[in-house]
């Protein structure tokens, strides 16, 4: 099946000069387009079989697949939904239940009794004494609470870039990937807190102090959802938020937290070729679906 169209008209024919018949073929009707840029196409065979899209009697055929193709193309251009850049229930389930739990934690710490909330921070704190007694509680415990408020930069940097790295690689892929952070900074900047105050370099006191939050989550799915990202996007926002966290450094803020924020980074950098083989398997299973 081929859908027609309708060929304009190239202008008046010259004086004395016979309309094209309509067996005319190809020559003929190629010699009134003088001056027109010839699109390449295909070649006849030898058997003399007519090109994919022909020019006849001033109508062009162009076959269905053809067109089914370019219309198939369009469909799949997607309008702006600026609703998906925030979790969802069914979109992003990791996502939006964890948010919840942040929200319910956030607020809770805004309104209760402070000493309470003192408590319970100090409670869920990765500082070496608690890593040494209880290490998985306190992980993930100190991942419960949010630094700062709901306002707070890494507060919204999680609902943002947790949606959207969970959208391309899916729930339980981007909880490995934010815990992956949260963990391995933590022990990277707790672990030679400890050797040093064995070695008699920092106090006893060091060993006991608030260190929780989701910021080292948060910078580890910032690393690895640049590597999904297009170039002309991923090395401008590895710059920017790179800097930040290098400017933070040396302004000696919190060295402790602002060394794990860096190692959290690289560590999300480093599971690029990882999360691109999630984004591209998830991709194959969708399209099957």
């Amino acid at each position: 099946m081929e859908r027609t169209v309708k060929a304009g008209a190239t202008g008046p024919a010259s004086a004395g000069a016979a309309a094209p018949s309509d067996d005319a073929g190809l020559p003929e009707v190629a010699g009134l387009l003088d001056g027109v840029p010839r699109q390449r196409g295909p070649l006849p065979d030898a058997a003399g079989a007519t090109p994919a899209a022909v020019v006849a009697g001033g109508e062009v055929s162009v076959p269905a697949a053809v067109v089914a193709e370019g219309e198939g193309a369009a469909s799949r251009v997607r309008p702006l939904r600026p609703w998906r850049l925030l979790p969802t229930p069914t979109g992003t389930p990791f996502t939006f239940a964890f948010g919840a739990v942040l929200a319910a934690t956030t607020l809770f710490a805004a309104y209760a009794d402070p000493a309470l909330v003192h408590a319970l921070h100090q409670g869920s704190s990765t500082d070496v004494a608690h890593l040494v007694r209880t290490p998985v509680l306190v992980l993930i415990a100190s991942a419960l609470w949010t630094a700062g408020g709901i306002t707070a930069p890494y507060t919204l940097g999680f609902l943002l870039v947790l949606t959207a790295l969970e959208r391309r690689v899916g729930g339980a892929r981007t909880a490995v990937v934010f815990l992956a952070g949260h963990v391995l900074a933590t022990l990277a900047t707790q672990v030679p807190v400890g050797l040093a105050v064995l070695a008699g370099h920092l106090p006893g006191s060091s060993l006991h102090r608030l260190d929780y939050g989701v910021s080292f989550g948060v910078a580890a799915s910032i690393g690895a959802l640049a590597g999904l990202l297009r170039p002309w996007l991923r090395w401008p926002a590895l710059a920017l938020f790179g800097g930040m966290l290098v400017q933070d450094l040396l302004n000696l803020t919190d060295p402790l937290t602002n060394w794990g924020h860096l190692f959290a980074l690289i560590t999300g950098v480093g599971l690029w070729p990882v999360v691109r083989r999630w984004h591209k398997s998830r991709g194959h299973r969708l399209s099957r679906s």
